[in-house]
């Protein structure tokens, strides 16, 4: 920390920040990466249910407020790789329509500035780098992919076998989930992965997760040329008198204050984060905030409609790896309904403790571990609409998140047509079928696949960031998470702020060179 002067700057380590630091460190530029929290530790918990999900042992003690100024502890965690750590490791493209104007039910979405064609090689790059299993030609949805994905799809196990075929049998198409997990079925002493229970939602204790950390972070730093500084929060950025150039970016390690500086610096502190960063850096030439002159930096705050449908059968779910199947048939919507609507995807296994931790209060236990035993939980993503009145603000010091439920009613139908399906399909081997369901709606808590709050375009007045994800007002200060994103479609984000970051990562070079 004596040498403050660097090329280059990270702020973040998760999906975008970690992969921008991988893209860059082999460069021999002089590059910093500052991450406000640690090393998630490799101990028992990382597999103890009851300690994540009941005791939220690796969550943020942070605090933020909805409109009302009601407290919300958000989902999110600190440690390098981000949320990485935490995700079932899906990892989609999105479809070519996705980046068009595409008319909801309840709204627009915007067209994109860059098409698909314009991140299609950059998947190509991330899918590889991140390990995904999959395979071509099952999904009606798939965008064209020239390469095919670089790994075999994860198989499903017996009872997910049976599920799967039960739907093809009803017309539909369900697929091999794209999952980014160090997973050879072929040679299992090859394979980091022991395909367990405790995957999705929890970190992985044998590293066998294809997260930002052990896929990113972990390489770059082999590199000399690229420090790492670990429980460095940021909490401003300091700009030059005509307010075109960062000259310091502030930093809280261990109780004191540090200012490095550097030729380029760039955010990847995740869409809420981020708009906080800027929207506290506010001086005198950016009254408003950073980079703010659009008055958008925090507004257009997205994190998709999720929905949980617990299924249960009579018959006990023997599945110990249960991700592994996705259900796009509706994603457009359907013949009466011709409206978007979303994507299904398995949830990994839930059990007692998991069910107990979103069960009402004083619920028995041995009624939580049957319901974990004889279900199957499926994940339903609608799109979450723009809305400049969405918006995360910083008042003082605190964060509010001032949000508006938009494009419910495609939702609560894809929850009840879901529904219907599972209704209709029958398990042949063991003769049973699913007759209780527990639809559940998650919270603005949820904020796993928060985008949207420095959306990025050509026109300063309407965007925050240009196509290279620059800010349009600061010459050097660039956003590489989930912020850009001028739309949330219904698919998770992570490969496509991974993709981005390979994307501007190579631009930086340009410049740079």
């Amino acid at each position: 920390m004596v040498d403050s002067h660097y090329d280059v700057i990270i702020i973040g380590t998760g999906a975008g920040g970690g992969t921008l630091a991988y893209k860059l460190a082999p460069s021999g530029k002089k590059i910093l990466v500052l991450e406000r929290g640690n090393f998630l530790p490799r101990e028992k918990a990382n597999w103890d249910s009851h300690q994540i999900f009941k005791k939220e042992r690796y969550r943020t003690t942070e605090v933020w407020y909805d409109k009302h100024g009601k407290a919300i502890r958000p989902l999110t965690h600190y440690y390098v790789g981000g949320n990485t750590k935490f995700y079932g490791g899906a990892l989609f493209r999105f479809r070519e329509n996705d980046f068009n104007r595409v008319i909801h039910k309840e709204g627009i979405s915007p067209e994109w500035p860059l098409k698909y064609q314009d991140f299609a090689p950059y998947y190509t790059q991330a899918e590889k780098l991140y390990e995904v299993h999959s395979q071509q030609g099952l999904d009606p949805t798939e965008p064209q992919i020239t390469e095919g994905y670089p790994f075999p799809p994860i198989s499903h196990e017996p009872y997910i076998q049976e599920i799967n075929d039960a739907l093809k049998d009803k017309n539909l198409h369900p697929f091999y989930l794209p999952l980014g997990i160090k997973l050879n079925e072929a040679n299992r002493f090859l394979s980091s992965c022991i395909r367990c229970e405790t995957c999705d939602g929890f970190p992985c204790f044998l590293n066998a997760k294809s997260d930002a950390d052990i896929n990113c972070v972990r390489p770059a730093v082999a590199y000399e040329n690229l420090t790492l500084i670990t429980q460095a929060k940021v909490i401003r950025l300091h700009t030059n008198t005509s307010g075109r150039e960062v000259t310091g970016v502030e930093t809280e390690i261990a109780g004191k204050q540090y200012i490095f500086s550097g030729d380029i610096v760039v955010l990847a502190c995740g869409a809420i984060n981020s708009a906080v960063l800027l929207l506290k850096s506010a001086n005198d030439t950016h009254p408003n905030g950073l980079a703010n002159s659009s008055n958008l930096v925090g507004r257009n705050y997205m994190a998709h409609k999720f929905g949980v449908v617990i299924a249960l059968s009579t018959k006990a779910n023997p599945t110990v790896f249960q991700k592994t199947i996705g259900v796009n048939d509706f994603y457009w919507g359907e013949k009466d309904f011709p409206y978007p609507m979303g994507s299904i995807q398995l949830l990994g296994n839930i059990n007692k403790d998991r069910v107990a931790a979103n069960a009402p209060p004083f619920t028995p236990g041995i009624i939580a571990e049957k319901i974990a035993n004889h279900s199957v939980s499926w994940l339903l993503i609608t799109e979450d609409l723009p809305d400049p009145k969405n918006r995360v603000q910083v008042k003082g010091e605190q964060i509010t998140i001032e949000y508006t439920n938009n494009n419910e009613q495609p939702f609560n139908r894809f929850i009840q047509r879901w529904i219907s399906v599972l209704k209709s399909i029958k398990l042949n081997s063991q003769k049973g079928h699913f007759s209780v369901f527990m639809p559940q709606k998650m919270s603005l808590k949820d904020v796993g696949h928060q985008c949207g709050t420095c959306r990025f375009g050509e026109n300063p007045e309407t965007s925050v960031l240009d196509i290279n994800c620059r800010t349009h007002d600061v010459d050097n200060l660039y956003v590489v998470d989930g912020s850009f994103f001028p739309s949330s479609t219904a698919l998770n984000p992570s490969l496509t702020i991974m993709a981005n970051a390979l994307r501007v990562g190579e631009h930086l070079l340009e410049r740079m060179s």
